[in-house]
């Protein structure tokens, strides 16, 4: 049995963390349901279900509360967390329980700490236009999301990738552009780049603050994660709505960046996602750390 330490923050009654886990999962509840209705039914949606898909974290694991780092949760029914990975019986109680970790996976952690510090420094940059889902489809027969039309001919859309340029420094978009558009990109980011190019302008660094989020549970409490999950699905919404897609029909009206006032239009909201993001930046960063020196 674990020993409790100057580094957990107390015991949790369990009426108060009983309570706490089903606000966690009201709040969820209502992204979690449709999700499921629409795998049961054989059903797709370009925004709602890249969260689930892309990121591969299943809707269970949302709905899991956790609660976080130096927390014990009491009574008896607490046990049923032990069948989850990373809690062990501690004096008092259940925690998450650092001291387990690997000397890999607390290299990895310190890798993280790095990254999320050094795209929190990093100046932002605001001039990409949110071309990334536009380079995805420039110059092919087909494209990912098929059963949703595109509001441009082809030719308009490579004209508009050709004109604005394409300024994507996230690996993880950059590795979908297509064959012709990768060399029109001004950087070449690559796996082993990312740490250097990585900017928390970029909406998809913002989005994937929830994919870092769930790799730090249980140690992230789960207040922490969902906040990651709905900034993410926000910036999704933004993400296809500047696409060259037209989803006015699921209710996404487009930010027409292929003119002026579309791409300032997109720059004031990829700003005010960049600010959203940052105090969760440093609240995962602190994670981070706090499960490094806890675990040793």
């Amino acid at each position: 049995m674990a020993v409790m330490t100057e580094r957990t923050v107390g015991i949790l009654a369990p009426e108060i963390w009983r309570e706490r886990r089903k606000a966690h999962e009201e709040r969820v509840q209502p992204w979690i349901a449709p999700r499921l209705e629409r795998c049961s039914l054989g059903q797709k949606h370009p925004v709602d279900d890249f969260l689930f898909e892309y990121y591969g974290y299943r809707p269970a694991l949302l709905r899991r509360w956790h609660p976080g780092l130096g927390v014990a949760l009491g009574g008896e029914s607490a046990r049923e967390y032990l069948a989850y990975s990373g809690y062990t019986e501690c004096e008092g109680g259940v925690a998450a329980d650092p001291t387990r970790l690997s000397a890999s996976r607390r290299e990895g952690l310190r890798w993280l700490a790095n990254f999320l510090h050094a795209t929190t420094e990093r100046p932002p940059q605001f001039g990409c236009a949110g071309l990334h889902e536009w380079a995805m489809v420039y110059r092919v027969a087909e494209v990912r999301h098929a059963a949703w039309p595109l509001r441009l001919p082809a030719a308009e859309i490579e004209e508009v990738v050709r004109g604005h340029g394409l300024r994507c420094t996230h690996y993880d978009a950059f590795r979908f552009f297509t064959e012709e558009a990768r060399p029109l990109n001004r950087w070449q980011p690559s796996r082993e780049r990312a740490p250097a190019l990585e900017q928390r302008g970029c909406l998809h660094a913002n989005m994937d603050l929830y994919k870092w989020s769930q790799k730090l549970a249980p140690f992230s409490p789960s207040d922490l994660i969902t906040d990651c999950f709905a900034l993410a699905r926000d910036a999704r919404s933004l993400d296809m709505r500047a696409s060259p897609y037209d989803l006015a029909a699921l209710g996404y009206p487009p930010v027409r960046i292929e003119s002026v006032e579309g791409r300032a239009e997109y720059e004031a909201a990829q700003r005010a996602f960049a600010e959203r993001a940052l105090p969760l930046r440093r609240r995962l960063r602190d994670v981070c750390e706090r499960v490094i020196t806890a675990g040793t």
